[in-house]
């Protein structure tokens, strides 16, 4: 073949365009790091006290019983050889290879190959031999402090995770075989994805877990028609068209968490617990809270509580005419709920007339999985961020939750991403989670030291607007929605919490699945069930071991509860009044930094 016929491949093309990518994207790359932030190691990891002294316990172990250690070490060593010699028998006599013995049901493995290759088959028990070792050691630490030791165990599980072979390149089967099937081209598109992901978040790595091209906010998410009606420097109030010729004269208005942005509550409109509230004929505000930047900083509960909370219930009340509202609260926004009926009531204040909490915690005397990431170093750290920058970025928040399970948010998506290439999939509630929002600083270390490290609401009692506001203040009736497999508000907490409250109606409805997934469940899906039981003076565990379930989603059995708090059907009104006229469409300006929309 001549030479310019050879110029002239496809095969040359390719190579000669693959080339000027990897270039490319070597100088993005190169370009992005630069430009990152130098880290902030009280954020990154705990104080070395808890690896110190957890060595000095093991090794002073070691000196008592050294006998104890040795023969540990030996059958680590023996079973690694015996491994090994497994192996080569393979490699000589592959019939006579055996099924392993290791965790085959983990999911990381499923590829034939780390089952039938005796290299990889190798590498993956011994994996689990040195996981299991590790847990051992650890497990075998005596005389720590309880919190240091579950902190040791939570790290030394992250470090188990980190160093899994699935994670590197030379040691993923399906990795490997996609970029010889592809000549090399799932690694190139693997480092545009990692390249855009840094350029996306300044430098920091945060997987992306979905195709943000696939959703456009107030066309395909967020599309519930309503308009903007009032709007201060901490919150758009957004009051949704009616469905129905009639609706419930008591309105609700629904205060989403602002660690992420409200349309968790309004996703595609099969999944809009929003466009099902108003279907069931209620008049529903939703609260659109700020995205703060460094002018917030001193921006505390106090202020989102008369700035935000206290000001959307004014003009709910101005617009409807309705003396009383219902409230709903999310998360950190249930939490700060529960801040503002124990203020109410010690004000005579009457204008909440019934209360919905999910996923709410109160009583943070159990701190759960958050039990690493709430001690002094970490919250020192973050308090002195704030006080540098004014903020908490959201990418710390995003690490933080990511981290609890590392496995399916950054490690799986991780390696499909980067090593096979893939594009992620269009997934409307992982659209969300990737749109975070920052925190004032100021706000950040009082629920962190008050509320999180202190428990003042359960305990002592917490002082706001000079009044101590305690759980026993909270008196209106009100309905919470915990979830079984929570990870950030585990619902034995958050039950704890509710049994505390001086309310003399009290409803405690738990959903299967988790923090998410229990929540926006639709009828319609059909997917996950739920528990109840009228007696909330048991302990968590026989609440549950008492309770009925139910198949199906709660939201029907929340809406029946409702309708008893939300008066007689009256005609339905318009967005707005003579006062408050509509400022803007649904979903609003506040929702839309670093996201496309669409006017409606």
């Amino acid at each position: 073949m001549a030479t310019n016929d050879i110029l002239n491949t496809e095969n040359y093309k390719k190579i000669t365009n693959n080339i000027t990518r990897i270039d490319s994207l070597s100088k993005r790359l190169l370009a992005t790091v630069n430009q990152r932030d130098a880290p902030n190691q009280e954020l990154s990891a705990p104080n070395q006290d808890v690896f110190t002294n957890a060595s000095a316990l093991y090794w002073q172990k070691m000196v008592q019983n050294p006998e104890k250690v040795y023969m540990q070490q030996v059958a680590f060593w023996a079973e690694s050889l015996q491994h090994f010699i497994e192996a080569q028998q393979v490699t000589v006599s592959p019939s006579g290879q055996q099924a392993s013995q290791t965790e085959e049901t983990d999911p990381r493995f499923a590829h034939p190959m780390w089952q039938n290759n005796p290299y990889f088959n190798l590498i993956k028990r011994q994996y689990f031999l040195n996981a299991a070792s590790l847990r051992s050691a650890v497990d075998e630490i005596s005389d720590l402090d309880p919190i240091e030791k579950q902190r040791l165990e939570y790290f030394s599980s992250q470090i188990i995770d980190l160093m899994s072979p699935t994670n590197f390149l030379a040691t993923n089967p399906a990795a490997l075989e996609k970029a010889v099937e592809t000549e090399g081209q799932s690694l190139i598109d693997g480092l545009e994805n990692l390249v855009t992901d840094l350029e996306h978040n300044n430098g920091e790595l945060l997987v992306r877990l979905t195709d943000e091209n696939a959703f456009e906010l107030g066309v395909n998410i967020a599309s519930t028609p309503g308009k903007v009606v009032f709007r201060n420097r901490m919150l758009e109030l957004i009051q949704y068209q009616p469905s129905t010729e009639t609706v419930r004269e008591t309105p609700l208005i629904i205060f989403p968490p602002w660690i992420n942005k409200f349309y968790i509550l309004d996703l595609k409109a099969q999944n809009s617990f929003i466009k099902w509230v108003l279907d069931q004929g209620y008049s529903v505000f939703v609260v659109s809270w700020v995205n703060p930047d460094q002018s917030y900083d001193e921006v505390g509960l106090e202020e989102y509580i008369s700035e935000g909370f206290y000001a959307a219930i004014s003009t709910v009340k101005q617009i409807s005419g309705q003396k009383q509202v219902n409230a709903l609260g999310y998360c950190i926004a249930g939490t700060v709920l529960s801040l503002v009926l124990a203020l109410m009531k010690k004000r005579g204040d009457r204008s909440i007339k019934s209360a919905t909490f999910f996923t709410t915690l109160t009583d943070f005397s159990q701190q759960g999985e958050f039990t690493p990431f709430l001690q002094d170093d970490f919250v020192d750290g973050i308090e002195q961020h704030v006080e540098k920058n004014g903020v908490l970025p959201s990418h710390i928040l995003s690490r933080t939750f990511s981290f609890l399970r590392s496995n399916d948010l950054i490690y799986r998506p991780a390696i499909k991403s980067y090593m096979l290439g893939e594009t992620p999939p269009a997934f409307d509630l992982l659209y969300w989670n990737g749109d975070a929002t920052g925190l004032p600083g100021k706000m950040t270390v009082q629920y962190l030291r008050w509320l999180c490290q202190q428990d003042q609401f359960a305990q002592s009692g917490i002082t706001l607007f000079g009044e101590v506001l305690r759980l026993s203040d909270v008196t209106v009736p009100f309905c919470a929605v915990a979830c079984e497999t929570d990870h950030i508000a585990a619902w034995p907490d958050s039950y704890r919490g509710f049994t505390k409250m001086g309310s003399r109606s009290k409803t405690f409805i738990l959903s299967q699945s988790g923090h998410i997934g229990g929540i926006i469940n639709p009828p319609s899906k059909k997917k996950y069930g739920h528990y109840t039981n009228t007696d909330m003076r048991l302990s968590h565990n026989e609440w549950q071991d008492n309770a009925a379930f139910h198949e199906g989603s709660w939201w029907s059995r929340w809406e029946s509860w409702l309708r008893k708090k939300s008066g007689k059907l009256v005609p339905a009104q318009q967005p707005g009044s003579e006062v408050f006229k509509p400022l803007c469409a649904a979903p609003g300006t506040y929702v839309l930094k670093g996201k496309s929309t669409s006017e409606k």
